[in-house]
């Protein structure tokens, strides 16, 4: 992707002493997050550079983190447990699941965050759900995890996790506080929240993450798939009248809590607006305008 007229800045003129570098250490890294890091820094006239890094030691990349004074570092799987123990500090947010996804370098010291958390809980409360609404949660990876704790931190105390693993599955319900079951149960409750990869892009793009049947006995759809934005479970949510929290909503949400850990600079909603439509496109922005 190129930068387009109506964004100029995105063209750096120049990287000094000063620049703060942040980065991010992932499997198979991708360029969404370096984009929308970099395309903000350029709106606001940062000097920042964000770069994404695939890691072959893990160890060796955290201990570069503090030894050259990144700012920050975005961590995806598989390293959001493997890294805690080289950490000096866990945030709350971290601690909730136990599952880091950012780490803030204050002069040497690493102190672990989850954004995805904060991303999360900030959406299951901007949606205005009642905490006694029943939900279902099909699921029992770290997403899962992360949207769990949401749930509970948020008040919600009526769910069911559905998940085939018979061991990851009734202890992620155990962790929380929830039930468990390896089948959908009877349609009835008023939350629907998808955190498998049922409608992503690829093998499982056309399957419907739950039936119609659970879809028009919901009140809320909740899909943490982030590509594509809108899928058949949120197709299908909405076509029946009901409200949405999209994948695309959380990905970007909880990018811009790191890049305010970063920076300690807030974006207002116009270069939210302006660096999502340059990254993910119009739809995404369109989206995202209710949940900044």
């Amino acid at each position: 992707m190129t930068a387009s007229p109506e964004l100029p800045f995105l063209s750096k003129q120049s990287i000094g002493r000063d620049t703060r570098l942040c980065l991010s250490l992932s499997a198979r890294p991708g360029n969404a997050g370096s984009r929308l890091h970099n395309t903000l820094y350029g709106l606001l006239g940062l000097d920042y550079v964000y770069k994404s890094f695939a890691p072959t030691d893990l160890a060796g990349a955290i201990a570069g983190v503090r030894a050259l004074s990144v700012r920050g570092c975005a961590i995806s799987m598989p390293f959001k447990e493997a890294v805690i123990p080289m950490l000096d500090a866990l945030e709350p947010s971290a601690l909730a699941i136990d599952s880091v996804n950012t780490i803030v370098n204050d002069d040497g010291k690493l102190t672990g965050y989850n954004t995805d958390y904060v991303a999360v809980r900030d959406l299951i409360e901007r949606s205005g759900l009642d905490p006694a609404t029943p939900f279902v949660l099909r699921g029992s990876g770290g997403m899962a995890k992360a949207v769990t704790a949401a749930l509970r931190d948020a008040g919600f105390a009526q769910g069911t996790i559905v998940a085939r693993n018979a061991k990851a599955g009734p202890a992620l319900a155990a962790q929380y506080g929830f039930a468990w079951s390896p089948e959908l149960p009877e349609p009835g409750a008023g939350l629907l929240v998808n955190v498998t990869p049922l409608g992503m892009e690829g093998a499982e793009a056309d399957t419907l993450a739950f039936p119609e049947a659970h879809i028009a006995a919901s009140t809320l759809a909740f899909d943490v798939v982030a590509q594509p934005a809108r899928t058949p479970f949120i197709k299908a949510a909405q076509a029946a009248g009901k409200s949405a929290v999209t994948g695309a909503q959380v990905i970007v949400l909880q990018a811009i809590e790191q890049f305010v850990l970063y920076t300690g600079i807030r974006p207002d909603e116009d270069a939210i607006a302006q660096a999502v439509t340059f990254v993910h496109g119009p739809e995404v922005a369109r989206l995202l305008k209710n949940a900044v």
